[in-house]
């Protein structure tokens, strides 16, 4: 499973019969660099919207400010990250950089103590997170023969869940055994981040190092990038209709939020919730991804938001407590398996080869950008309509849209099988 085709004398990309069940070295150890980060954030997201409006007593409008500025803030360090690896020609020592950044803003988890501290500490996090993102799912580009793309993401993707069903786990067990144990929490989670960082640089190669690049065509180190290579065939689309779908992308910590609204569990249990999403995104993300390659990437993007739709729906149905938790849960992580990694791959297939990270880095921008003014009009819309409500408002306008989507997307598709 871990070896690629590229290592193999005489292989060509996708010739070989067994080529489905490979991936090439340096996308496991990034999956391993990116599992190790997600135990130390997750661990820290896990208590954070119950830690926030609980603990610290803010509303959901003061909430959705915070949410936003944790989906949003990334998003110019997403494009200076992509648009630096693409010109340096260097994106292991670019992601190196973001997650270094990321590491530091553990360190100021440790002594904040005010809602002003917090949101400082949570804008470097993101910061650090939109710097490294797109150089890394460059790297998995690079490294992955083309026709197996979303599979080399649904693998990177499942060892990046996995940290995010640690994280939690490791909260939870921290605070059963000390109630009031956030300080030993953000301890662990730098803990974490430092071994993470350490993994990406002394086991991850540059391609300019001299590792194989399966996926991408061969070219000198920023020699040919230009910003109107973001213009290319079928890139516009790809950006225009990530950004309308994540305008109605309501976050997690809302829809958990409105679990617990309902009155179905009790406060303790609340970090567990993002333990459930992820189990159900692990489990799906390399059956996805593969499902991805086979019948389109960019339908398969558009489609996954119908998970999300029915996530919301369950959210508000006439369900026992139980019923309605666990398909919450698992649309979710439906719902992150076809739109998380494979939106990556759709713009890093869709991109040319010199402007890559910098096409991902668009992608991922536009989805944090409008589900950041998502998170700000949910929370607005919350404490307007009340939560039942609100969901529903943003069920149906997602539902209006997803055919204008797939429709948009079966282009984009099409459009790559013409190349």
């Amino acid at each position: 499973m871990y070896v690629s085709v590229r290592d193999r004398p005489g292989s060509s990309p996708g010739s070989a019969p067994d080529a489905k069940r490979r991936v090439a070295p340096v996308v496991v150890t990034l999956g391993v660099v990116s599992m190790l980060t997600d135990i130390s954030s997750e661990s820290v997201a896990a208590v954070l919207p119950l830690f926030l409006t609980v603990g610290l007593g803010l509303s959901t409008a003061a909430y959705g400010v915070v949410e936003g500025l944790y989906q949003g803030v990334s998003v110019l360090a997403r494009i200076g990250g992509g648009w630096l690896s693409d010109r340096s020609g260097h994106p292991k020592w670019v992601a190196f950089l973001g997650y270094g950044v990321s590491a530091l803003a553990r360190v100021g988890f440790l002594a904040a103590g005010g809602l002003g501290a917090i949101a400082a500490v949570i804008t470097a996090d993101r910061v650090g997170k939109g710097i490294r993102t797109a150089p890394r799912d460059a790297l998995i580009v690079a490294a992955s023969p083309p026709s197996q793309t979303g599979y080399a993401f649904g693998v990177h993707r499942t060892l990046d869940t996995t940290g995010a069903v640690i994280g939690p786990l490791l909260a939870f067990a921290i605070l059963w055994w000390i109630p009031d144990g956030y300080r030993t929490v953000m301890v662990v989670s730098l803990a974490f981040a430092i071994v993470g960082l350490a993994l990406l640089g002394l086991f991850v190669e540059d391609p300019t190092d001299g590792s194989a690049r399966a996926g991408a065509a061969e070219s000198p180190a920023g020699s040919g990038f230009r910003w109107r290579s973001l213009l290319a065939p079928g890139m516009p689309r790809v950006l225009v209709t990530a950004g309308a779908l994540g305008l109605l992308t309501v976050g997690d910590g809302f829809v958990y939020l409105a679990l617990l609204d309902s009155g179905g569990f009790a406060l303790h249990w609340f970090p567990l919730l993002y333990v459930g999403t992820s189990a159900a995104y692990l489990a799906l993300a390399i059956p996805v991804g593969r499902l991805a390659d086979r019948y389109g990437r960019a339908r398969t993007m558009a489609l996954g938001h119908t998970a999300l739709m029915a996530a919301y729906l369950a959210t508000v149905a006439p369900l026992g407590a139980a019923a309605a938790t666990l398909l919450v849960l698992g649309f979710l992580g439906l719902f992150y398996a076809a739109t998380d990694g494979v939106l990556a791959a759709v713009a890093g297939t869709v991109a040319p080869p010199e402007a890559q990270a910098t096409g991902i880095a668009a992608a991922q921008s536009v989805v944090a950008v409008t589900r950041m003014f998502a998170a700000f009009g949910f929370g607005l819309a919350w404490a307007v309509l009340g939560p039942a409500t609100a969901i529903l408002v943003v069920a149906t306008l997602l539902a209006l849209i997803i055919p204008g989507a797939f429709l948009a997307m079966t282009g984009v598709d099409r459009a790559r099988v013409g190349r």
